[in-house]
């Protein structure tokens, strides 16, 4: 329904890098200056690694970066979607990606605070008034939009996937108060789930009866063509959802991984 937001229209192209033979007195000065927590560690214009607080928290002090440094550290492509991005920075538990272009060259860095911002500029309005418009266009009918709690064991799914990791995060966001409203289409007295599968499976865990929904009112019968998909599918209760449990990505990698394979060519 609309674009997919991706990592380099969130990230920060100003990224202030350290050295491994940079002071860590230093460091601490910086984090003071710019309120960062944390720089991606370069040599000879390389990603090697990555130095945060946490790193003087946790390590045995060291006068150099080098001795402080995480080696190991997950990288972003550009052009990977945010809502990737958030899913792999959750279930690593990790608060910021170096962000690399098709060159390997660090051209960014993403972290919490711009995946909060891209979610926040999300419109769910926007989005849900733009499915109106498609579906009164595509089937010649007037529908009504509006807001209620629906019972979850009326809501017919149409997603045949939903991924580990983000369940974890809805789950998280409906405990706090914090989750979206799902988008429901009402055909005759059919309820059928469009957006939000991964909200509704989590608040069918947590026990809840009924989710907060934007309700698109359809007064004919007629059948959706996200229904007839389900269908062939072969998804119509959530039991038919398959969970996927993986957070790899084709678009993340392991600095570390990338020069084993960059001093094997």
């Amino acid at each position: 329904m609309t674009s997919t937001a991706l990592v380099k229209d969130y990230m920060t192209k100003k990224v202030i890098t350290v050295t491994p033979d940079t002071p860590a007195g230093e460091v601490i000065e910086l984090m003071k200056l710019t309120g960062h927590d944390g720089f991606p560690v370069k040599t000879n214009g390389e990603v090697i690694g990555m130095v945060t607080a946490f790193d003087f928290l946790l390590k045995p002090w060291s006068d150099l970066v080098e001795g402080l440094m995480t080696t190991d550290v997950v990288v972003a492509d550009k052009e990977m979607s945010i809502n990737d991005a958030a899913r792999v920075m959750f279930r690593m538990g990790i608060s910021r990606m170096p962000v690399m272009n098709k060159e390997g060259k660090l051209v960014g860095i993403i972290t919490n605070t711009d995946i909060v911002r891209s979610h926040i500029e999300r419109s769910t309005p926007t989005k849900v008034n733009y499915f109106k418009k498609t579906l009164e266009q595509l089937y010649g009918i007037k529908t009504k939009l509006v807001r209620m709690k629906v019972p979850i064991n009326k809501l017919r799914p149409t997603q045949n996937k939903i991924y580990a990791d983000e369940l974890q995060g809805r789950t998280y966001e409906i405990q706090r108060g914090l989750a979206e409203p799902t988008i429901v289409v009402k055909v005759d007295n059919r309820y059928v789930l469009v957006d939000g599968h991964h909200r509704t499976v989590a608040a069918l865990k947590l026990g809840h009866e009924e989710i907060d929904s934007y309700v698109i009112e359809i007064d004919e019968d007629l059948k959706l063509g996200i229904e007839k998909t389900a269908d062939k599918e072969g998804i119509f209760t959530y039991q038919d959802i398959d969970v996927i449990d993986d957070a790899q990505h084709p678009l993340i990698a392991l600095t570390e991984t990338l020069r084993k394979e960059e001093s094997r060519k």
